[in-house]
């Protein structure tokens, strides 16, 4: 299926440019082509805009767009709105924008919300979404503002990645998570430890899953959160 990585065995794997990313996420062409449009403009504008970590450029298939990808197979059949916190440059976000965007995606339509208070970056998604002609609605302001609790209160799905410890977003989340919101988190090395100490503060479902592009990365599937009295 379209944008769904298969299930592999825990080996995390090496996407090396679009030939590796087609193999694994069985993307259409189209698809592959606003991924390489992203991916020329990421560079273009890191030059004047620090979007990325410089390391990261000349890996960019596998560093950020495999690595965002991943989460599609998480996603709930009916997820029809998820919003990205702290998205930066468009991680996870635009990436799972891009393949709900493919003619083959499996799943109904998806109406992705960018959140990213920097305006230099956000200013960069808008670029991208404009040129890769995807909706994609980029808010511009910070995450707990009330304009912004109020606009995605209640989606089916929350992403975000690497964007603060796992008890404070869950202090970010709470407020737009209803109950059955799906939270789709990347998380890198201490992961496990995160859900213990947020197991402190708050009750909720965690399934862990082995990143599909770093060895001691983790995917978090995380729903019914709720604060402890």
């Amino acid at each position: 299926m379209t944008g769904q990585a298969p299930d592999h065995d825990g080996t995390a794997v090496h996407i090396g440019g679009p030939a590796d990313f087609v193999r694994r996420f069985n993307v259409s062409r189209e698809t592959l082509e606003r991924l390489a449009t992203y991916e020329r403009l990421l560079k273009q504008w890191q030059k004047a805009v620090n979007l990325v970590a410089p390391s990261t450029l000349d890996d960019v298939w596998h560093r950020h767009f495999a690595d965002s990808a991943q989460l599609a197979a998480h996603l709930p059949p009916s997820a029809r709105r998820l919003a990205d916190l702290g998205s930066g440059a468009g991680f996870p976000g635009l990436v799972l924008a891009i393949l709900a965007a493919d003619p083959a995606w499996p799943g109904g339509p998806l109406v992705v919300t960018s959140v990213e208070s920097d305006q230099r970056k956000a200013a960069f998604q808008r670029e991208v979404a404009r040129t890769v002609d995807i909706p994609v609605e980029i808010l511009s302001t910070r995450i707990e503002a009330s304009a912004t609790v109020a606009r995605i209160r209640s989606v089916d799905v929350v992403t975000a990645r690497a964007l603060a410890r796992l008890s404070r977003l869950f202090e970010l989340m709470l407020p737009v998570a209803g109950p059955e919101t799906s939270l789709l988190l990347l998380k890198g090395r201490g992961g496990e430890d995160e859900v213990a100490e947020a197991a402190a503060k708050y009750a909720f479902e965690c399934v862990m899953h082995a990143s599909l592009t770093e060895p001691e990365a983790r995917v978090l599937v995380i729903r019914r959160l709720a604060a402890l009295d």
